[in-house]
C-alpha cells in the first residue's frame, strides 16, 4: 500500500510523558520530527509540537464532558490521514499504553494493513509522584505499587481500588478527582483513616499544585485548596518521604543561612 506522495503508511503511537515537555524521549522527538501528521491530545504539552514542524497538526483532545472525536472517530482519523499523508504520529500525554487506549488504535491500524510503532512514554503513574519527592516504593515502606483508574469506560471507579485498599501498598490513582469522596470512604470502611494521601495537580508543569492529607480530611483540604483534574492522587505511607524531604531541605537552607551569618566570626574572615 502507498500514499498519493509515494510513502507507505506508518502509525506511530508516542508517549507524551507527564507534561514537562523536557521529559519527551528523543525517540519521541525523532519521531515527531519525521511526522507528516500528528493528533494529539488535550493533556499533552503542545510545546512539543515545535519538534513536528513540517507536520499537519490534528487535534483530537478528550476531557470530561467535552470530547472533540468519539474513540472510534479517531482510529478512523489515524487510518484515513495515514493512507492519505504517509506517517501518522498519534501522541497521547503520559504513555500510550497506561489508560491510553493505544492498544485499541494500534488493532485497528494493523486490521487496515498499516505499519505501527509505539514509543513508550513516561508514565505520570509514577513521575509525577517522583517529582515531589514520593517514591512509588521504598524499602521497608511499600514493596508494590498499584495503578488504577478513577474512571472506567462505564465512568464508575475501577472495582481493583476495594482489593488495593486493603493491602500495604501504595495505590495511584489516575482520573479519580471526580471519584474522590467515593475513594475516601472505601478506605475509611477499612478503617484506614489515617493513611497519608497526596494530590498532584498539573503534575511536572509550571502550574503545578500539591496537598498532603490523610484519608479523613484530603477531600476538605482538596476543595479547600482548589484542586482539581487533571490530578495524580498517591495513596500509601511513602507519602511521608515527601515530608521527609521537605524538612531536609529546609535543615539545608537553615545550615547556610548559620554558616553564611558566622563568616565573618571566622579567623580568615579578615
Amino acid at each position: 500500500m502507498k500514499t498519493i506522495t509515494g510513502k507507505s503508511p506508518k502509525v506511530t503511537l508516542l508517549g507524551a510523558g507527564p507534561g514537562d515537555p523536557e521529559l519527551l524521549t528523543l525517540k519521541a522527538v525523532n519521531a515527531l520530527s519525521n511526522a507528516d501528521v500528528v493528533l494529539y491530545d488535550s493533556l499533552v504539552n503542545e510545546e512539543i509540537l515545535k519538534h513536528a514542524n513540517r507536520a499537519l497538526l490534528v487535534f483530537v483532545g478528550k476531557r470530561k464532558g467535552n470530547h472533540s472525536h468519539t474513540q472510534d472517530e479517531i482510529n478512523e482519523l489515524i487510518v484515513g490521514y495515514a493512507i492519505e499523508f504517509g506517517h501518522v504520529v498519534r501522541v497521547k500525554g503520559g504513555d500510550p499504553f497506561v489508560f491510553g487506549r493505544g492498544k485499541e488504535e494500534e488493532i485497528h491500524a494493523l486490521e487496515h494493513g498499516i505499519e505501527v510503532e509505539v514509543i513508550p512514554g513516561i508514565s505520570s503513574s509514577v513521575a509525577v509522584p517522583a517529582s515531589v519527592g514520593i517514591p512509588v516504593t521504598s524499602r521497608g515502606v511499600a514493596e508494590s505499587f498499584w495503578v488504577i483508574t478513577g474512571t472506567t469506560s462505564e465512568r464508575a471507579l475501577s472495582k481493583d481500588l476495594t482489593l488495593a485498599a486493603q493491602s500495604s501498598a501504595t495505590v495511584i490513582v489516575l482520573m479519580g478527582m471526580a471519584k474522590l469522596k467515593e475513594i475516601t470512604e472505601i478506605y475509611s470502611s477499612f478503617g484506614k483513616q489515617d493513611l497519608p494521601v497526596a494530590i498532584i495537580q498539573n503534575g511536572t508543569q509550571p502550574e503545578q499544585k500539591e496537598v498532603v492529607g490523610t484519608i479523613q480530611n484530603i477531600l476538605e483540604i482538596s476543595e479547600n485548596q482548589g484542586i482539581g483534574a487533571p490530578a495524580v492522587l498517591v495513596i500509601g505511607e511513602v507519602v511521608h518521604l515527601a515530608r521527609l524531604r521537605k524538612q531536609l531541605k529546609e535543615d539545608w537552607v537553615l545550615e547556610d543561612e548559620f554558616i553564611f551569618q558566622n563568616l565573618n566570626t571566622l579567623p580568615f574572615s579578615n
